[in-house]
């Protein structure tokens, strides 16, 4: 049922503009002009590429010296909107890192379909996300079994999701991700709500298959592990 695919290991385009993360403000923020020029500008760059069927996004984010690589700058972030611009017509795995550099690149290719790796676990939310609901807590019982990840530590996250053809699976990801305090480690935001240390995940490889039948189903498979 859970498809997985490789990371995109081939030639790199260097992106011309810095990525920018998912932005909330309302319209005529900067912060959404700087959005919308950098994601012209990566798709005007990755157009040329031109890949036939099923492809894999990687996107590698280049952060300054003094920013901390294990706090904030949410990988999730940083992929979203860029795999919101694609859409879901062939995109069918997406992966996205940070490390300190003073660039960023992007790869498209192929889509590569691999073994699913290893310490899988699988869950089923019932429930649309609501920050006041019980996905979260869905999440958070399905990878209850997992030993928490020391502290301190980056962190390799992957999931594959089973999703119906309406479903828009980039939506997802962070309702998905704050249920993992357990596994991750929890802080407290400004508004007074725990939240996981999502921060610390400095590889993210998220995958899709969409099936018809599904309907409204979802189903996730999630691993994680120290790297």
């Amino acid at each position: 049922m859970l498809r997985w695919f490789a990371r995109p290991e081939g030639a790199a385009l260097r992106l011309r503009k810095q990525p920018e993360v998912e932005q909330w403000e309302a319209g005529g923020h900067p912060r959404l002009a700087l959005e919308r020029e950098y994601l012209d500008d990566t798709e005007n760059l990755i157009t040329p590429i031109g890949i036939e069927g099923s492809f894999a996004l990687r996107l590698d984010v280049g952060l300054p010296p003094t920013a901390d690589l294990l706090d904030k700058y949410d990988l999730d972030n940083y992929a979203k909107p860029l795999a919101a611009r694609l859409g879901n017509t062939g995109l069918v795995s997406v992966w996205c890192t940070k490390a300190y550099g003073g660039a960023s690149f992007v790869r498209l290719e192929a889509a590569r379909e691999v073994a699913a790796p290893p310490g899988v676990v699988i869950a089923r939310p019932t429930v649309s996300y609501d920050p006041a609901g019980p996905y979260k807590e869905q999440i958070h019982a399905a990878i209850a079994r997992l030993e928490p990840l020391p502290l301190g530590r980056p962190v390799r996250l992957e999931m594959a999701f089973h999703v119906g053809p309406d479903r828009k699976w980039w939506n997802l990801w962070k309702p998905t991700i704050d249920g993992m305090i357990h596994l991750l480690g929890q802080s407290t935001a400004r508004n007074g709500q725990q939240q996981p240390l999502d921060g610390r995940i400095t590889e993210l490889g998220l995958h899709q298959n969409i099936d018809p039948n599904a309907g409204h189903a979802v189903t996730i498979g999630i691993t994680a592990s120290c790297l």
